[in-house]
């Protein structure tokens, strides 16, 4: 270590103003001030040798702090992961804007592009993709919402034209894969629709970089990853971590059981959730009718969590509560990855009010991945909507 006191020096930066400095080194320090002497003794949390120059001209001391050599490759290597995070051109469908803006908040990284969304006399899509010619080399995205087959062709053309602008590399976003519950052809005659629109990604072309990479949430048949072809890979993500948060917000965090409707919910949710005591339903026949049972666990004087992957009608939630509150729940909450809730169906859900758990639900939990949902339960009790923006943020980093 060393110190210098230049005769007339030139006014710095104080250590304490110097921000970037401060977040980047952690340093313990202490001195003892004279008029003509001082002294400075400095203690870092890490072995690297630094050097101290010291500049006594004005009260207080200033301190440069001078980082040790770094080999040239090392030093190339570290400018290149601070500078250089992946930028991408987000594009994204009319109805997913309000999600694109929030995943755009998430990162500097992340820039909206935009695209104009027309139509023919004859109703078929007549689409532009502003400054086309701007994102070349360029890592691209799309954010698109297959909510209705109405809107799947012009999304299509979108997606099918992006990676020809000879792009970088390619991102489909599509939170919600929409026919994931069409995976098996149970009766000769049968259409596996979700295989059909995962053959028609496949075909996605392919951009300079390799692959499209398609990011999906908790998609309803883990076994649905091998229809995909081999012109796409497939990311499987999922809204648990989301939830997880939200639970360690509340103020009963350690009185919170976890419910699956059915062994599918448990098989493909329940490592994500070990560490809460669980409860297993079944629906079993009793006659003509399908009931649902408690399999296994206890939800007496418990907050039950339902968790599943998505709701339609809501049918099935709905018979595990009153089951749930017929043994003794304290309260009951749900949570879904995907609200599709066809013909307003969640309006069948009510909130508890504080209590009464075979009447209402204390929250419902839904992240953002169907638009027309959020839009229609926004500000609605027991509805919550937790926002996948922060995730797809990190899925476009990888």
């Amino acid at each position: 270590m060393s110190t210098t006191t230049p005769p007339s020096p030139p006014p710095l930066p104080s250590l304490s103003s110097n921000n970037k400095l401060r977040n980047s080194t952690p340093i313990l320090l202490s001195r003892s001030f004279k008029r003509k002497d001082f002294s400075i003794r400095c203690e870092f949390e890490n072995s690297q040798r630094w050097t101290v120059g010291c500049v006594s001209a004005t009260d207080p001391i200033h301190i440069i702090l001078k980082p040790p050599s770094i080999p040239m490759a090392s030093a190339a290597s570290l400018g290149s992961a601070v500078k250089n995070s992946k930028r991408v051109c987000l594009f994204y469908c009319n109805e997913m804007k309000d999600l694109a803006e929030r995943i755009a908040s998430q990162s500097d990284a992340i820039e909206l592009r935009s695209i104009t969304w027309r139509t023919f006399e004859d109703g078929f899509p007549n689409l532009f993709i502003s400054n086309a010619h701007g994102i070349r080399g360029q890592h691209v995205a799309f954010l698109a919402s297959f909510s209705s087959p109405g809107v799947i062709f012009e999304q299509l053309s979108v997606i099918y034209a992006l990676p020809k602008l000879f792009v970088s590399s390619f991102t489909l976003v599509l939170p919600f894969f929409p026919t994931g519950t069409s995976e098996r052809m149970e009766d000769e005659g049968d259409v596996a629709t979700a295989f059909t629109l995962a053959r028609i990604l496949s075909n996605t072309p392919v951009p300079r970089g390799g692959p499209t990479s398609l990011v999906i949430f908790d998609i309803h048949a883990l076994q649905e990853r091998f229809f995909f072809g081999d012109n796409i890979l497939p990311c499987f993500e999922s809204g648990i971590p989301l939830l997880l948060n939200r639970l360690q917000q509340l103020l009963d965090s350690d009185n919170i059981s976890i419910a699956f409707p059915d062994d599918g919910a448990w098989k493909r949710f329940h490592k994500q959730l070990q560490h809460f005591p669980m409860i297993v339903c079944a629906k079993v026949r009793e006659g003509d009718q399908r009931i649902v049972r408690i399999k296994e666990g206890d939800p007496a004087g418990r907050h039950v969590v339902i968790v599943d992957d998505l709701v339609q009608s809501g049918g099935t939630l709905t018979e595990c509560q009153k089951v749930l509150a017929k043994h003794g729940a304290q309260k009951i909450s749900a949570y879904v990855t995907h609200g599709i809730f066809p013909n307003r169906s969640w309006q069948r859900f009510n909130h508890d009010k504080g209590g009464s758990p075979e009447n209402g639900m204390t929250y419902f939990w839904i992240t953002d991945s169907c638009p027309r949902t959020v839009k229609e339960v926004k500000d609605k009790k027991p509805f919550e909507v937790l926002s996948l923006a922060a995730p797809i943020a990190a899925a476009l980093q990888i």
